[in-house]
């Protein structure tokens, strides 16, 4: 009951018309980023990082919340309209989403998508508020070898998990780790790495990083393919009724649990995000429907549809309640959160619970308003975001990198930032047109300073004996749930060569 006097609390502040403003505002920018291909709500969140600074904490995260979940519905919109997925999460709702709406079944198609993002979202929420509290007494426990354990966990299954090639993927690891050793070491006072610069003993801002990978360097990628990528712009399948009716209801609604349940998880796994979640559920549907008298997929299968979106949504409420109760960011979106916590001044964990109760309940009373406004945005209106769309690319892509900088040069006023800004602009570029992971890199910048800390304090006080590492049971649990992530990603590794062998 005591969760529930303060969630109600919570509604008191989130309802209060600024906070809700920002609900609205964040929601709106949140799917309009994620109609757009390419720019996703990890983007959004990087880019009003520093335009941010003059809000008060609570209305800065209930906004970047709203752009959290927008960007989920936007990225659906556009793989179920023109088979064009914002990000990666929303992959695997083309594969039914997209054959629905080029058979007529478009508004269909996006109702399908936006009750199952509200289905998923509402439950992972509601269970984030019961859950939050068991949540923070579990980290209470937590030491610095239980941290370093963690912080390790999340960079082998991240890296493991969100790329094809894991050696891709612990390269952009290992480049994000890199760059937080960049600066002055603040235990021993030293400097590492700053190649005698003085602009660099301050170390490199994540503000900075972020902006240049996500933002900029998706700018120039697009940009080095303009001449060889022509789109088809046209929305197609636009016609029909605008809702389901009961059949259709009832043909999705199982799969919405089914996508719920797959989902949850996955919000406290550091596995990438909801990439893994959303192929998870479509693949539990598939196997399913082989087992129908009349297979459906492959035809626009409800059903296919239902699941991904429901799974994607539940592994981002639940990944909220990561953040908020453990600092555990499980995607490149929730990393940049967690160094917005930062830039305020403010750890996230269980002193975060007691000490800014005033921020945290409003922020959770503001997931239920985000997943009301989002569904009211997303059903009536979904086609009218594809419009977006038509704006020319020149134009859509110059304001982005004007964006980008100001914001930079909002946060330090030095030439030099501008600069380093356009040098990693480079480097996530390199990366996109490699084909490697961006999420492994955010990372380990935001949770390479605590692996470090934590291995040393944890050192420090064991006088060297490294056996502190392994001394408690929740190192021994967590290592023992990585090397269960390592062996499955070497059987799939295994499994992928044999078929390509064959």
């Amino acid at each position: 009951m005591e969760q529930l006097d303060l969630l109600v609390q919570g509604f008191a502040g989130a309802l209060s018309p600024i906070n809700l403003l920002w609900v609205v505002v964040g929601c709106l920018l949140g799917t309009a980023v994620g109609v757009l291909p390419g720019l996703g709500s990890s983007m959004a969140v990087a880019l009003l990082l520093p335009m941010t600074f003059a809000l008060d904490p609570t209305g800065a995260f209930i906004l970047f919340a709203g752009v959290y979940f927008g960007g989920l519905f936007g990225d659906s919109t556009m793989a179920i309209l023109l088979n064009t997925p914002g990000q990666a999460s929303a992959i695997a709702s083309t594969f039914e989403g997209h054959k629905m709406a080029n058979d007529g079944r478009a508004p269909q198609a996006l109702a399908t998508a936006a009750i199952g993002a509200f289905v998923g979202g509402m439950v992972a929420t509601i269970l984030v508020v019961f859950v939050s509290p068991t949540l923070v007494k579990l980290s209470s426990s937590f030491g610095p070898a239980e941290f370093f354990a963690l912080a390790l966990f999340a960079f082998v299954a991240t890296s493991s998990v969100v790329a094809d090639n894991v050696l891709k993927g612990l390269s952009s690891l290992v480049v994000g780790i890199g760059i937080t050793l960049v600066g002055t070491d603040g235990i021993s006072g030293l400097t590492r790495f700053t190649l005698g610069s003085p602009q660099l003993f301050d170390g490199i801002s994540l503000v900075t990083v972020t902006v240049a990978v996500l933002a900029l360097g998706e700018v120039l990628f697009v940009a080095s393919r303009v001449r060889r990528d022509r789109e088809d712009l046209r929305v197609r399948g636009g016609g029909g009724r605008p809702f389901l009716n009961r059949r259709e209801l009832a043909e999705a609604a199982p799969a919405w649990g089914r996508g719920t349940l797959i989902g949850l998880p996955f919000g406290v796994i550091p596995a990438g995000g909801a990439e893994v979640p959303t192929f998870l559920a479509y693949e539990a549907e598939r196997r399913l429907d082989r087992r129908r008298r009349i297979p459906k997929f492959g035809k626009g299968a409800i059903r296919g549809l239902a699941a991904p979106e429901a799974a994607g949504n539940a592994t981002t409420g639940m990944a909220m309640g990561a953040l908020l109760a453990l600092g555990l960011p499980v995607s490149s979106t929730a990393a940049i959160m967690l160094a917005a916590f930062g830039q305020y001044g403010l750890q996230p964990g269980p002193l975060l619970f007691e000490n800014s109760a005033d921020l945290v309940w409003p922020l959770l009373a503001s997931f239920f308003l985000a997943m009301i406004v989002l569904l009211v945005i997303n059903l009536p209106f979904a086609q009218l975001w594809a419009k977006l769309l038509l704006i020319p690319k020149p134009y859509l892509y110059a304001g982005i990198t004007l964006f980008c900088g100001l914001g930079i040069w909002a946060t330090s006023a030095a030439v030099f930032d501008l600069v380093l800004l356009l040098a990693i602009a480079v480097l996530g570029f390199l990366m996109r047109r490699y084909d490697y992971p961006v999420a492994p890199l955010m990372i380990g910048m935001v949770l390479g300073p605590l692996a470090e800390t934590s291995l040393r304090d944890a050192l420090l006080s064991s006088v060297g004996d490294p056996r502190v590492l392994v001394s408690s049971p929740i190192t021994l649990v967590i290592y023992g749930l990585l090397l269960v992530v390592i062996a499955l990603s070497v059987r799939s590794a295994v499994r992928k060569r044999t078929r390509r062998d064959l």
